[in-house]
């Protein structure tokens, strides 16, 4: 039997040949997916033009659904529920508090007259539906935006839902009702390419709220250019979520650091997409002396490492000085070419914002400090044991209060 020669270059050729059908076979799912979404968009804006300027009613939906199922007998999606689906998908994402957080969106980093006095004209909207009450007969002045205005911004929210899977519109939509909410997880989603596992995870999480709501600590606008700043911001939270770990006492570090390493895949899923593990005490040389970063990961999106030192007790400011310390060694012997400045994050106990603006103010290095929460809820042995926050509210009052 002969031998079949093969030539050297034949593996790396059958390798690139392997990578380029993955990123055809992934485009094309990707506009399939992404001429569905505005199909569905289109059908929903149908129906609601109709209803609104023919008078059809609600039976309309019935009567459709039941022709496009006999007339495209192979398609799914056609049922009832779907189509009133696309009607409500079209609905919530031009309401006018919707559309007021895309215009903010259009404007970051633009100095547009007419998006400017879109957002006027969308904000007047929005003030009028939360103002109107069922017992009011006159609400504030309702003014509709400028036609070439408002199409401007219902084009914008078009193309950027049409970026997503029609499954986490839906995710989106049953689970949220805060216009703001929702627009952050769509654009995150389209940024970062969420599945509708990771999706969930983060909306069940509350990255929104710990991630747009409360104060993050970081030098970043500081350290890294704009744009960067900005993008490194988002991937920051500004505290971590870690009741799966299922520790409820003080502990090592080293033990807080063996608990993530075991679950790591939940860690990953709490830090948000586009980070990969590197390694855990991760070994430094410098001359004759070694150091350790506690755990080590790559932002692939960022293309940066991004190094977590883990502290069981308050931030120090000491801790600000070794994270610095630690960049520079991973900036200087670890990044690769094309990478961006390391950045690190000192995940701890409790922080107080003042103290870590101070600490991080002459370092050169992006730095971030966040706090873990181990336990969202009291233990057992502790209820009815504690005071209440308002409880405790009035104590304080009391003592800073001089009587009269």
């Amino acid at each position: 039997m002969t031998k079949t020669l093969i030539h050297p270059d034949y593996p790396a050729f059958l390798t690139a040949l392997k990578s380029r059908i993955l990123h055809a076979r992934t485009s094309a799912a990707r506009a399939v997916n992404h001429e569905l979404v505005l199909l569905y968009w289109d059908i929903g804006r149908g129906i609601a033009e109709k209803q609104q300027k023919a008078g059809w009613g609600d039976s309309v939906v019935e009567r459709l659904a039941s022709d496009l199922q006999a007339a495209f007998p192979d398609m799914r999606g056609f049922s009832p529920r779907n189509i009133w689906d696309m009607r409500r998908f079209y609905a919530e994402y031009t309401d006018s508090l919707f559309l007021s957080q895309a215009v903010r969106e259009m404007m970051h980093g633009k100095e547009s007259p007419i998006l400017r006095q879109a957002v006027a004209e969308l904000n007047v909207q929005s003030q009028a539906k939360i103002a109107k009450s069922p017992d009011t007969t006159a609400a504030l002045p309702l003014q509709p935006a400028a036609p070439h205005h408002r199409n401007e911004v219902v084009d914008f929210v078009r193309q950027l839902v049409a970026e997503i899977p029609w499954g986490h519109h839906l995710l989106i939509l049953n689970k949220l009702t805060n216009a703001a909410a929702r627009f952050y997880y769509l654009r995150a989603t389209a940024q970062f390419g969420w599945s509708r596992n990771v999706l969930l995870n983060q909306i069940k999480a509350g990255a929104y709220e710990r991630a747009v709501k409360e104060k993050k600590s970081h030098n970043f606008e500081l350290a890294l250019p704009e744009h960067f700043a900005e993008q490194a911001d988002e991937m920051m939270k500004s505290r971590y979520n870690l009741e799966f770990l299922g520790i409820s006492r003080a502990v090592k570090e080293r033990v807080l650091e063996d608990r993530l390493v075991s679950h790591l895949q939940r860690f990953i899923l709490e830090l948000g997409y586009g980070f990969c593990f590197v390694g855990r005490q991760y070994r430094l040389v410098l001359g004759r002396k070694e150091y350790f970063v506690d755990l080590l990961f790559y932002h692939r999106f960022l293309k940066t490492l991004v190094a977590f030192d883990l502290k069981i007790g308050s931030f120090e400011p000491e801790h600000a000085g070794k994270m610095d310390f630690y960049l520079n060694l991973l900036n200087e012997k670890e990044r690769g070419p094309g990478d961006k400045p390391s950045i690190g994050i000192i995940l701890c106990a409790e922080k107080d914002d003042i103290e870590v603006e101070f600490a991080l103010k002459t370092k050169q290095n992006p730095i971030g400090v966040a706090e873990y929460q181990l336990q969202t809820k009291l233990p057992a042995e502790f209820k009815g044991r504690l005071p209440t926050a308002k409880q405790l509210a009035d104590a304080v009052r009391d003592v800073i209060t001089p009587e009269k």
